[in-house]
């Protein structure tokens, strides 16, 4: 486990990152989490005082990551952009996310379904579970979910997916 202190950054700009709040790891401070990896990872421990558990780590180019802190975590630590926090982190082997009962049953209809899911990185695979499980409404699940089966039918991945639905709302 590693201890450092950072402070709370946002992008202002910085594509779909824009207006996201992060800490930034440097590349010797990400090595000591997991050696020698280029490619996001989770992670766990305590951001001051609040246990954290499977949170990204995404790596930001030249060996350096960030660590999004989302709105609901700064609410718990109190902090905001330009706050110091501490933080002590080592890499979450035991993190898996479930596939939502609901989502298996949709993408089983239809065998390529299930296999084009199944091609897709763990981690984008993840995003599509997280997405969907953060849905507030039915409503909303189930528009989700019909986003995902045809996202798997055009072989997408989650970005293009995003990418694609909000140029339809343009």
């Amino acid at each position: 486990m590693i201890h450092f202190k950072a402070e709370i950054e946002r992008f202002d700009s910085m594509g779909e990152k824009t207006g996201w709040s992060y800490v930034f790891i440097p590349a010797n401070l990400a090595n000591q989490i997991k050696p020698d990896c280029k490619v996001s990872f989770r992670v766990k421990g305590k951001i001051d005082l609040v246990e954290v558990l499977g949170m990204a780590v995404m790596p930001m180019g030249e060996g350096d990551f960030i660590l999004a802190l989302k709105s609901e975590l700064r609410k718990k630590l109190k902090k905001e952009a330009g706050a110091s926090v501490e933080l002590s982190l080592e890499e979450d082997k035991d993190f898996k996310i479930e596939m939502p009962e609901d989502l298996e049953m949709c993408l089983s209809d239809e065998e390529h379904l299930m296999s084009n899911f199944l091609k897709q990185p763990k981690s984008h695979q993840n995003y599509y579970i997280n997405w969907i499980n953060q849905a507030k409404t039915e409503t909303t699940r189930t528009k989700r979910l019909a986003m995902t089966v045809t996202a798997m039918h055009k072989k997408q991945d989650f970005g293009t997916m995003m990418r694609e639905s909000k140029s339809k709302k343009l």
